[in-house]
C-alpha cells in the first residue's frame, strides 16, 4: 500500500526540490458539472462551425439552445467564474448583466421554453418531438385552408398533371430549399397536390431572406394564402413532400440551369479514327452515343487502349448536358431509338480476346440532334430510326 505523506514530509520534500502531487480539489456539485458540460457543448459547436451559436428561427434547434445557454453563462457571475479557465475561444467576452441573480433555470427544458419550443423529453440529445414556433406556424398555415370558390377552373389542371405523372412526362422529386417556388409550379404536401396559382411581390424578412404571399390551390378543392417560406418549411418537414417536375424536366440539354437543378451528366457523340474498313468507309456516319457522369475528356482518355472505343482514338463531335434525369434510362432510350442502326462489329482487345463494342451506330449526326430535340420536348415516345430513309419515323402512323 502506498505511503501517505504528512505536511511535514511535504515540507522536507519541497526543500529537496521534489515536486509532490497537488491535493485533489473539492468535488463539484451536480449543478456545476451540468454547467461545465453545457459550456463544453457550446465550445464543440464553435470548433465545428467557426462562430458562436446564434439566435433565429431559421437556425437549428441545438444552435438556438446553445445561444440561450451561452447568454445565461455570461450573465451569471457564478457560471462565468466556473468556466472562465476553460474559455479558450473567448466566448465569455460578450456583454453580461451585473444585476443577474443566481438561478437554477439552466436546464435544457427551461431554456427550450424560452425559445417557445415544446419538448416532450428532458434529454437534449433526444429532441425527437421539438417543434419550433416557426414550424408550428407553417403547419398551421398549411392546415388553415378554405374552400376554393373557383376550383372548377383548376380541376382540369390537376387531372392533366395526374395523366402526365402516369405517362412519365412529369416526375416527382424530393423538395429542396433551393428549388424555386413560383407561379405555375406544382408540389405535393400533406399528401395532396398543390398548385401555385398566384404569387405576390417579393419582400425581405428580418433575416434578409426573400418571401412572398402565395395563393395555393389544393386538389381537394381548398386553398390557402400562405407565405412562400411557410410552404418551403412545410415541404421540408414532410417526409413525403415532393416537387412535380415540368414536362421537359427542366433544361435537360442546355448549359442553362435554374435553382434546384442537379447536374446528371452528359450525352456524348464520338467519331472513331480507327482504320477498320467498315469505319473508314463510313467515317461521317459511324457514331458512338453514350452517357457519362464524368467529363467527356476523362471518359475518352486512353481510347486507343479500350475495345469499347474500337482500340483507336476518337473525336468528340457533339455533347449535351443533362439535368435531373436518370442517365441509365436515357441511355437505354437512345439505344432503343437507334437499335436498327446498331453497328455489328467485333474487335480484339489488347490480349487478343474478341469483344463486341456497344453504343456504335451507323446514323447521321443531324438525326442524333433531332432525337435529342424530341427527347427534350417529349415527342420522342413513338419514334425510332428508319435506316431506309436515314430519318426518324413515328411508329404510331401504322407503317412498318
Amino acid at each position: 500500500m502506498a505511503k501517505q505523506f504528512t505536511d511535514d514530509d511535504d515540507a522536507l520534500l519541497a526543500e529537496l526540490g521534489v515536486e509532490i502531487e497537488q491535493k485533489k480539489v473539492a468535488a463539484r456539485t451536480p449543478r456545476e458539472e451540468r454547467i461545465i458540460a453545457g459550456f463544453e457543448e457550446i465550445q464543440r459547436f464553435v470548433d465545428e462551425h467557426g462562430y458562436p451559436p446564434q439566435h433565429g428561427e431559421d437556425k437549428d434547434i441545438f444552435e438556438r439552445l446553445y445561444a440561450v445557454r451561452l447568454e445565461r453563462i455570461r450573465e451569471l457571475e457564478e457560471c462565468r467564474v466556473l468556466v472562465e479557465s476553460l474559455d479558450r475561444q473567448g466566448l465569455l467576452s460578450g456583454a453580461a448583466s451585473t444585476a443577474a441573480e443566481p438561478t437554477d433555470d439552466l436546464d435544457d427544458d427551461a431554456l427550450l421554453a424560452e425559445l417557445g419550443v415544446e419538448a416532450e423529453t428532458s434529454e437534449i440529445t433526444q429532441l425527437r418531438h421539438v417543434r419550433p414556433s416557426a414550424e408550428k406556424k407553417a403547419a398551421e398555415e398549411v392546415a388553415n385552408r378554405q374552400r376554393c370558390e373557383d376550383f372548377d377552373k383548376f380541376k382540369p389542371l390537376f387531372e392533366q398533371i395526374q395523366k402526365e405523372l402516369e405517362t412519365g412526362m412529369r416526375e416527382t422529386r424530393p423538395f429542396e430549399m433551393k428549388a424555386e417556388i413560383e407561379k405555375g409550379r406544382f408540389f405535393i404536401v400533406g399528401g395532396q397536390k398543390a398548385y401555385i396559382a398566384d404569387m405576390g411581390e417579393l419582400t425581405l424578412t428580418d433575416q434578409g431572406r426573400t418571401d412572398a404571399r402565395l395563393r395555393v390551390i389544393f386538389d381537394n378543392g381548398t386553398e390557402s394564402n400562405m407565405l412562400m417560406r411557410s410552404l418551403q418549411r412545410a415541404l421540408n418537414k414532410d417526409d413525403a413532400g415532393r416537387r412535380i417536375t415540368e414536362p421537359t424536366a427542366g433544361p435537360l440539354f442546355t448549359d442553362q440551369t435554374i435553382d434546384g437543378d442537379e447536374a446528371s451528366g452528359t450525352i456524348y457523340v464520338l467519331r472513331s479514327k480507327s482504320e477498320l474498313p467498315l469505319v473508314a468507309e463510313n467515317r461521317d456516319l459511324v457514331h458512338k452515343i453514350g452517357v457519362t457522369n464524368m467529363s467527356v475528356e476523362k471518359r475518352i482518355a486512353g481510347a486507343h487502349l479500350q475495345p469499347t472505343f474500337l482500340m483507336a482514338n476518337v473525336e468528340v463531335v457533339a455533347t449535351y448536358e443533362l439535368y435531373n434525369i436518370n442517365r441509365t434510362k436515357l441511355e437505354n432510350l437512345i439505344h432503343r431509338i437507334f437499335a436498327s442502326a446498331k453497328l455489328d462489329i467485333e474487335i480484339k482487345d489488347r490480349f487478343g480476346n474478341p469483344v463486341v463494342p456497344r453504343e456504335w451506330f451507323l446514323v447521321p449526326l443531324h438525326v442524333i440532334d433531332e432525337a435529342v430535340d424530341r427527347i427534350k420536348d417529349g415527342s420522342i415516345r413513338n419514334y425510332a430510326y428508319d435506316p431506309s430513309t436515314a430519318s426518324l419515323r413515328d411508329r404510331s402512323d401504322g407503317k412498318n
